[in-house]
């Protein structure tokens, strides 16, 4: 897939990039968007909650009334469960809600994510370009000029960029990452992705697909480190 490279202002650049088709152009996988989402947002989760139990909350311990002869249940301490001001029975308690997911398994889920995107036509290539300063105005105006005013963008630049990233942090709905450290959730939660043209190259080194050599030649390079020599082939 190619798609035009623009400028700032909107207008087209006359040059066009090709797409990695092993980041862009595979078959989504579903259940790796979930398994990854998933991890995400239970990674997030604070895990502070806590509600006191029996041994934790205020009150005596002493017996309340005599065993025998008030016609009512037993009761031992104040702090009981059973009473108003007791503790909690099963309450929750602080706990780390984060599990790991394989690393191949969510680079497989970020270029579903972004393979989903291109499908849908909702990726728009910019030149890469430099903020000497923080400036918001010049951010708004890009976006404008792309047609992307109001929408929910997210900006991937090539490195960290943090003038870009002070430029865009006061503007709705619009979230500036590294091309590198963005995540699928990230991805999804946009409408559209703005690219510079080098962040292309960096999601590429990142979740690009490396072939492995054939098992012919790497037993070939094996046996050339032992010093053996290759099987010669039978004769007839």
């Amino acid at each position: 897939m190619k798609l035009k490279v623009l400028q700032q202002d909107g207008k087209e650049t006359g040059r066009s990039v090709a797409l990695d088709a092993t980041v862009f152009g595979i078959e989504p996988n579903d259940h790796t968007i979930w398994l990854d989402i998933r991890r995400i947002q239970a990674g997030g989760r604070q895990g502070t909650h806590k509600a006191k139990e029996r041994a934790e909350v205020a009150g005596s311990t002493r017996k309340l009334f005599r065993q025998k002869g008030t016609g009512g249940a037993r009761a031992g301490s104040a702090k009981s469960p059973l009473r108003r001001s007791g503790g909690t029975i099963f309450g929750p308690r602080p706990r780390d809600y984060s599990f790991k997911v394989n690393k191949k398994t969510t680079q497989l889920a970020r270029r579903s994510a972004l393979s989903y995107k291109a499908t849908a036509d909702a990726i728009r290539i910019v030149e890469d370009f430099k903020f000497e300063s923080p400036d918001t105005g010049a951010m708004v105006a890009m976006l404008a000029a792309l047609g992307l005013a109001g929408s929910k963008v997210l900006l991937l630049t090539n490195g960290v960029d943090v003038n870009a990233y002070r430029s865009g942090r006061n503007i709705p709905k619009l979230q500036v990452l590294n091309a590198d450290a963005v995540s699928t959730l990230d991805v999804l939660n946009a409408k559209v992705l703005v690219l510079q043209e080098g962040a292309i190259d960096s999601l590429g080194r990142v979740l690009g697909a490396v072939e492995a050599p054939p098992v012919a030649a790497a037993a070939r390079k094996a046996s050339s480190k032992k010093g053996a020599q290759p099987p010669s082939e039978p004769t007839a």
